[in-house]
């Protein structure tokens, strides 16, 4: 082999060693900062990790919400049409949340199965619904699993 093939073939194999490495690193950064969304369901069966941060969603249910009259804190219980979690928030909640409405909340499932959230995201108006919670609820009516939840479930103006 002459000395011009073997510098490009050193070049190619670095090029492609390095590319390799900044594919591997950058899967690795996006892989800690995903935060996977499970519904009610799932988290009461007990998919979802504990101790990691997550998003869960679903209807609020009537009558469950309860505020601390001397803090920030909130607790209320969200479903799918299958199952039920309660959820514990301290913080200042969106103007839009009410009970009947679909919510997203980012946090963690703590061990009693609860989901601790640091962040509550409401629907912005009368006609959206998070894909992931209409889809949720849709699989839990579909499967014959309705269960007390009331409210809109439309999707995004339909």
């Amino acid at each position: 082999m002459n000395a011009m093939r073997k510098q490009r073939l050193i070049l190619v194999v670095l090029l492609v060693a390095g590319v390799g490495i900044a594919v591997t690193l950058a899967l690795f950064a996006l892989r800690e900062n995903i935060n996977h969304y499970y519904s009610p369901l799932q988290i009461a069966q007990g998919e979802a990790p504990v101790g990691k941060k997550i998003r869960g969603g679903g209807l609020v249910v009537q009558g469950s919400f309860k505020r601390d009259p001397s803090s920030l804190k909130v607790t209320f219980t969200i479903s799918d049409g299958a199952a039920q979690v309660n959820v514990y928030y301290d913080g200042i909640l969106p103007d839009l949340f009410k009970e009947g409405q679909g919510i997203i909340a980012l946090g963690q499932l703590n061990q009693q199965g609860d989901f601790v959230a640091e962040e509550i995201l409401a629907k912005h108006d009368e006609n959206y619904m998070p894909r992931e919670v209409q889809k949720a609820i849709d699989e839990a009516h579909a499967g014959g699993k309705a269960g007390g939840v009331t409210g809109k479930t439309q999707e995004y103006g339909e």
